[in-house]
């Protein structure tokens, strides 16, 4: 009687979409040996509102925009065009929901043009966005006399906005309320509607959407407007918490979001963007910025091991997959 010599086959594709689990909980384990007050409630509470939040709300935009195939290099635009409108009309008196509105609609005429030049005349995301991102930091020195931040003053409808933001709400902060909001509408909008199945095959079969009767233009159109809202959320937020507008301040999160949203991309089996995804990589992310910044690296290094870490996570789950293959 013969017995086969051949090894059972392992799942490597599979296997590689944990890469980024694993190397979360290694990170968890590393940092708090690394540093005893890494995991103490107070630390993770911080972890959440500080590096979590905000970066969260703009990588749900980014990742609906990769979704569909595209790109937009001016989430930061659309964050400090919400930022900016929000504060300068509290500054002026504005009532604070009118502030919200109007800054949030000034984020929303970014995702307007970013949709005209792409699906009007034709321009390719990444140029288009690009071009976007030049201009709108222009019009940012422009407006502010170089570049000058704008500080909120005292004042009772400054007094009033300040409570009602950091009031929370059975013991969690708005922000988090806001955050957790944006992400199950991202989730639900992407995953669960049919305009999120039309964003899906404009990345997975572009040619196949235009010739199946989908509103291609249309849809890509609210893909790029739907980004922008999201930066806007996230940017009054950003200057809520500050209370001030601090020109071109939105670009710190563009390379994150962008990192994020890929680094999510490995628990696919298709490799494909996902809510889900880009909020374990956003969790990464936080994470070894907070451990590093514990354990005494100044910025310019934390910004080098963040760098060696996403190319750790995509080389080991892409090469995986490359073996499986």
């Amino acid at each position: 009687m013969q017995t086969s010599s051949r090894l059972p086959r392992f799942d490597v594709a599979g296997i590689s979409r944990y890469a980024v689990a694993v190397a979360f909980f290694m990170l968890l384990v590393f940092f708090s040996l690394a540093s005893p007050s890494f995991l103490t409630p107070a630390n993770l509470f911080n972890i959440l509102v500080n590096n979590v939040v905000l970066l969260a709300i703009i990588a749900f935009g980014m990742t609906i925009v990769i979704s569909a195939g595209g790109i937009d290099l001016s989430v930061g635009v659309s964050v400090d065009m919400a930022s900016m409108v929000f504060i300068m009309l509290l500054a002026a008196g504005s009532g604070p929901v009118v502030a919200i509105l109007v800054g949030l609609a000034a984020a929303v005429a970014v995702g307007l043009v970013n949709s005209v030049l792409i699906t009007r005349l034709r321009i390719s995301p990444f140029l288009a966005t690009l071009g976007v991102l030049f201009i709108g930091q222009s019009v940012q020195q422009i407006a502010t006399g170089g570049g000058q931040p704008i500080y909120l003053v005292t004042g009772d409808v400054v007094k009033l906005f300040t409570a009602i933001v950091r009031t929370p709400v059975l013991g969690v902060p708005m922000s988090v309320i806001i955050f957790a909001a944006c992400g199950v509408v991202a989730y639900l909008v992407l995953h669960k509607s049919v305009f999120g199945r039309y964003v899906r095959a404009f990345g997975a079969q572009p040619g196949v959407a235009w010739y199946s009767g989908i509103r291609v233009p249309f849809n890509m159109s609210l893909v790029y407007i739907a980004c922008a809202l999201l930066c806007g959320v996230a940017g009054i937020l950003l200057s809520s918490t500050v209370r001030s507008y601090v020109p071109l301040s939105g670009n710190a999160f563009l390379l994150d979001a962008i990192g994020a949203t890929f680094i999510g991309t490995t628990i696919s089996a298709e490799r494909r963007p996902s809510v889900i995804g880009t909020l374990l990589g956003v969790a990464l992310l936080a994470v070894v910025k907070n451990g590093l910044l514990l354990i005494g690296w100044n910025f310019y290094w934390q910004q080098v091991g963040i760098g060696v870490l996403v190319f750790l996570v995509l080389a080991l789950s892409f090469g995986l997959r490359g073996r499986d293959h």
